[in-house]
């Protein structure tokens, strides 16, 4: 007996977490002689969330393991390529195609977006903020407000988007880094006096773990800020301020006292992070009043999913689709300079990019063939790095 609410590896891949439908049609096309129809099918979104201009694209690894074993084909674009809902003519863009009979895995459909929307929408939400707050410490708090079964995922896909690290042991694991935190005021509150609760920490943690004080326990973040310095001295890395709204009205105002009073008592190493209800509205207004990190919690692990759909564009080598959709295979271009993309028809050439004049590259790359993983699929922290090479060169939030 399970005790969690949680669907199993094997679960997933045998396509016991599909809609029902999906099984009936399986069902209709073998009843029918069908069995062999093959398609081709494509996953395109229509718009990005809360009028985003880009997303992150991220779950591929996973689509990738979900079809393996299968006798499909599936391609992708590469794992977190900052991508546009449509190109440059208004053409939906397709991040995803996957061609074989269709009764080998349509079953598959509801897991594969389900994948794809949610991580894809974790990994934008975290992107965004990254490219606000550009040169400073973002770590993921996010798992608490989500169920416990998708803290990897929700991890793996705030790095992949820009975040530095995670605060989850399992999270932390999966993407190769050590877990990030501080300390929570349930320690504080244990002690009862914040000075012995950060001692007691300097003590007990080894030396390679960041002293960062929680200064909003019982007094003033101004004043516990100053009572930190003075009795970690040196040891201390930096304090943390975790009130999501204070009773005094402005948290950028008390970063900026917190900043000043360190400073004119000599502590300006001392850095400040701050947490608790911190989301892309908030974000800059406190880098500019001088905090140096963040963690971000239900912003990025409640960021809105992309609404990606699969349609069937091919059907034994002719075009169809249904009524909104374009039939027929088509060849996806990206410009390596802008990013723009341009759809053509299959087999068709882009030339010079219509936008910038740059040079245009075939986007999607083979992620599967005939059931055999054949595509590449790099660490999180080699995505991640492709992430922000990308980033730089977006303007638009």
């Amino acid at each position: 007996m399970r005790i969690f609410h949680a669907a199993s590896d094997e679960e997933i891949k045998s396509g016991r977490t599909t809609d029902v439908y999906f099984v009936r049609t399986k069902q209709v096309l073998e009843r029918k002689g069908m069995r062999n129809l093959s398609a081709h099918a494509e996953v395109t979104t229509n718009s990005l969330p809360e009028g985003w201009p880009w997303g992150v694209l991220c779950g591929v690894e996973e689509v990738a393991r979900l079809f393996e074993g299968r006798p499909v084909t599936v391609c992708s674009l590469p794992e977190g390529t900052i991508f546009r809902a449509r190109d440059v003519n208004g053409l939906r863009v397709p991040v995803v195609t996957v061609t074989g009979r269709y009764v080998d895995y349509c079953e598959l459909e509801t897991p594969m977006l389900g994948m794809l929307c949610h991580a894809t929408g974790v990994a934008t939400a975290a992107a965004r903020i990254r490219k606000i707050a550009w040169g400073k410490t973002l770590m993921a708090f996010g798992i608490r407000r989500a169920h416990p079964a998708i803290a990897p995922m929700l991890d793996r896909a705030a790095y992949i988007g820009g975040f530095d690290g995670v605060s989850s042991l399992v999270g932390a694991e999966r993407i190769g880094e050590r877990p990030m935190g501080t300390m929570p005021h349930s320690l504080i509150i244990c002690f009862g006096d914040q000075r012995e609760a950060w001692r007691a920490f300097d003590e007990v943690m080894p030396p390679d773990v960041p002293r960062i004080a929680l200064i909003d326990t019982y007094f003033d973040e101004k004043a516990e800020a100053i009572m930190a310095a003075e009795t970690l001295g040196k040891r201390l890395a930096g304090v943390r301020l975790d009130t999501p709204g204070s009773r005094r009205g402005s948290m950028p105002e008390i970063v900026r006292e917190v900043r000043w009073e360190l400073d004119v008592r000599g502590y300006g190493w001392v850095k400040i992070f701050v947490s608790g209800g911190i989301g892309e509205k908030n974000i800059g207004e406190l880098c500019e009043a001088g905090a140096d990190g963040f963690g971000v919690g239900t912003s990025i692990s409640n960021a809105p999913t992309v609404d990606f759909a699969m349609d069937i564009v091919e059907i034994g080598g002719k075009p169809v689709a249904k009524r909104g959709k374009l039939g027929g295979r088509k060849s996806v271009w990206r410009c390596r300079k802008c990013l723009v993309f341009l759809i053509k028809k299959e087999g068709e050439v882009a030339g010079r990019c219509p936008k910038c004049g740059g040079r245009m590259e075939s986007a999607l790359r083979p992620l599967v063939k005939d059931g055999r993983i054949v595509g590449k699929l790099p660490a999180p922290r080699e995505i991640r790095r492709y992430v922000l090479k990308q980033l730089e060169r977006v303007e638009e939030i």
